[in-house]
């Protein structure tokens, strides 16, 4: 995924907190309870974390504090990674092509639906059957790109559409076109692309959290009998985060598009560049300019510069 983000922001701002500070605390929390309980040995038992939490000193309350927060901030400059990761961007040897393949069908599949079959008899197809073919082919294009762009997983593949499709109408290569636009978008549609992408970050900062918290709690509790299925809690939250996640891609990637659709004149006018009088020149523009972004190739145009008006 191209890292379509807002500028790097302080550890301690809004964003730090939403997306890196509070998984990392609620994961470390789950943890500390356990080692309070007498895990990994045959004693444990929930009854005793409290107990066990509240008989720690300052210091140690201190350390364990830092240990989460430093923890968090550790984590924070690998987001991009994390997101990559459940993207499908895993070794090759743990299955990826099988997961490809099945992706792939999935995309067979909803594109099927997508299609209006003829009725046997000759007769038209009903308004019913067109419409359901419509909506299968907007879900289609939102949740899989081109065939060849094809991911490992569903939040892979919906990232993948959205870079595949914004601004492509418009003749813009999203991957090079967005870090230019995004400076040049109005406060309300920042506000809205920054909220939505907060909320894609801390739901896949919040599955792998719980996936390797579950993994460690597996780890502690594997000689406590039936306690072993405490591990499952972290596990569950790790998989309705995720599909929290491609939902929030799917509005992610809406804004992104959107963006599109509403500023990429404003970019225009900034790089001081004459206006496209109509679509065909507007995608000839896009298309040259995209072009010199990704392999610098001298742009051939007039610049078109306001005179200041006088006072």
């Amino acid at each position: 995924m191209v890292d379509l983000l807002k500028p790097a922001q302080s550890p301690l701002s809004g964003r730090f907190l939403l997306t890196g500070l509070l998984p990392t605390v609620a994961c470390g929390i789950f943890l500390i309870g356990l080692l309070a309980a007498g895990a990994p040995g045959r004693d444990f038992s929930p009854q005793r974390a409290w107990a066990g939490v509240a008989a720690l000193g300052n210091g140690q309350l201190l350390i364990l504090g830092l240990a989460v927060v430093l923890t968090a901030l550790v984590m924070a400059p690998l987001q991009l990674a994390l997101v990559r990761l459940l993207e499908g961007g895993w070794p090759a040897w743990l299955c990826r092509e099988w997961a490809r393949r099945r992706q792939r069908r999935r995309r067979d599949q909803s594109a099927d639906r997508a299609r209006i079959t003829v009725p046997s008899g000759g007769r038209a197809p009903t308004d019913w059957e067109v419409q359901r073919a419509g909506s299968a082919s907007v879900e289609l294009q939102r949740r899989f790109p081109r065939a060849h762009l094809i991911r490992e997983t569903a939040l892979g593949n919906v990232l993948a559409a959205m870079e595949d499709t914004a601004g492509r109408v418009y003749g813009m290569d999203a991957v090079v076109a967005w870090p230019r636009l995004y400076p040049v978008l109005s406060p309300t549609v920042r506000m809205i692309v920054d909220a939505r992408r907060d909320a894609l970050d801390t739901a896949t900062q919040l599955a792998v959290s719980g996936a390797v918290t579950g993994v460690v709690a597996l780890a502690l509790l594997v000689r406590t009998g039936p306690w072993i299925l405490l591990a499952g809690a972290p596990l569950v939250l790790s998989v309705v985060a995720y599909r929290g996640a491609v939902q929030v891609a799917l509005a992610y990637a809406e804004a992104v598009c959107a963006s599109f659709d509403l500023h990429r004149f404003d970019l225009l006018r900034l790089l001081h560049l004459p206006l496209p009088a109509d679509h065909e020149t507007e995608m000839t523009l896009n298309t040259t300019l995209c072009l010199q972004w990704r392999q610098q190739v001298p742009l051939e145009v007039r610049y078109r510069h306001d005179e200041p008006t006088g006072g």
